[in-house]
């Protein structure tokens, strides 16, 4: 591992003088720290920044997280998706309060005890705020690393990751292994880029890089091919009773499990039919435009509806104004568009 020492050095000294200005940087809270983690899982750092100052503002410290009510971390969450994550972090909050008795655990093994915490996030939140030194290994670092070494292991295996780890943690250095992990996850963000080519003009790694020594950054990193998605076509309504819009809960179990959404059904039923069954008897179906959304494994293609309805029994729907809806219900981000569009089209009526 000789071979690897020579890139820390340059790398954490080009991080401090080239990183961005990040709000979760200014601390080193694990608990903000945790927060700033969990959300960038998926998701960009420009999208993550008014998420994490209001989800901060709103729930402060580790303790307010546990104890707050599910529909108000949904809310906080609406938008960033992948709702698994803030749910978890809601266990994770609780073990924190009920067996470290508020106080995040210092160490590698009781972080990845807490639910939702990997290798990764325990790697990151263990470096930064408590200065372990373990390695934090992620997209960005694996494509980083893979290039520095012109490495052609499959970085979507476990094996190549666990190994990366395992290699990491042999140069991690003991006075600021929170820098050397920043510096290679901003290394990935910013200079060596998935998707397009790397800016090795810029990049402090140049001098080490065998796959830009060899002129072949773009066959790195190598990864296999991702299973082609499942497609599912759904009717989806916007449902209108005077001033009030229909919404409804997902199955407790599956994609956007427990969350609140537009009413809908499967393509393969008649509009009206699918109404009927939610309690809905007579109605004018009007279309709207066509909406797709795109989740890891699934695509969905949607036939949009708007719904007059002039004769419902009660159902398990729930009735609200707009305000009602938009200040307390956290609304997945596949249904936006349309609720856009009903809202815009009751202004009209």
């Amino acid at each position: 591992m000789e071979e690897l020492k020579h890139i820390v050095e340059p790398l954490v000294q080009w991080y401090h003088e080239n990183k961005r200005d990040l709000p979760w940087r200014q601390t080193k809270d694990p608990y903000r720290i945790w927060v700033s983690e969990i959300m960038l899982q998926q998701t960009r750092v420009e999208a993550v920044k008014p998420y994490y100052e209001r989800f901060l503002q709103t729930l402060p410290t580790v303790k307010d997280l546990a104890e707050a009510d599910e529909e108000t971390i949904l809310k906080l969450w609406e938008g960033l998706g992948y709702y698994s994550r803030v749910r978890n972090m809601q266990k994770a909050a609780i073990q924190v309060m009920e067996e470290h008795g508020g106080c995040f655990p210092a160490d590698q093994k009781g972080l990845l005890k807490l639910k939702g915490i990997g290798p990764y996030t325990a790697g990151a939140v263990g470096s930064i705020a408590f200065s372990l030194p373990i390695p934090a290994v992620d997209g960005n670092v694996l494509r980083v690393m893979s290039r520095i070494t012109a490495d052609a292991a499959d970085i979507s295996l476990q094996a190549t990751k666990k190994e990366w780890e395992e290699r990491l943690t042999e140069i991690m250095p003991t006075d600021c292994p929170g820098d050397m992990n920043q510096a290679l996850m901003e290394l990935g963000a910013t200079v060596c880029l998935p998707n397009g080519a790397p800016k090795c003009g810029i990049c402090p790694m140049r001098k080490y890089c065998e796959a830009y020594r060899k002129n072949q950054t773009m066959l790195y990193p190598v990864k296999a091919e991702k299973k082609a998605r499942t497609l599912e076509y759904l009717n989806v309504f916007f449902c209108v009773d005077g001033n009030k819009i229909a919404i409804g809960k997902r199955p407790k179990k599956g994609l956007l499990s427990g969350l609140w959404e537009l009413p809908n059904g499967k393509r393969d039923m008649a509009p009206p039919a699918i109404l009927q069954e939610m309690g809905i008897l007579q109605a004018e179906l009007i279309p709207m435009k066509n909406q797709k959304h795109i989740f890891t494994h699934v695509e969905w293609h949607m036939d949009c509806y708007f719904v007059k309805v002039s004769k419902k029994i009660d159902s398990d729907l729930l009735w609200l104004t707009k305000e009602e809806a938009e200040a307390s219900f956290a609304l997945p981000s596949a249904f936006k568009k349309i609720w856009q569009e009903g809202i815009e089209r009751m202004g009209h009526d």
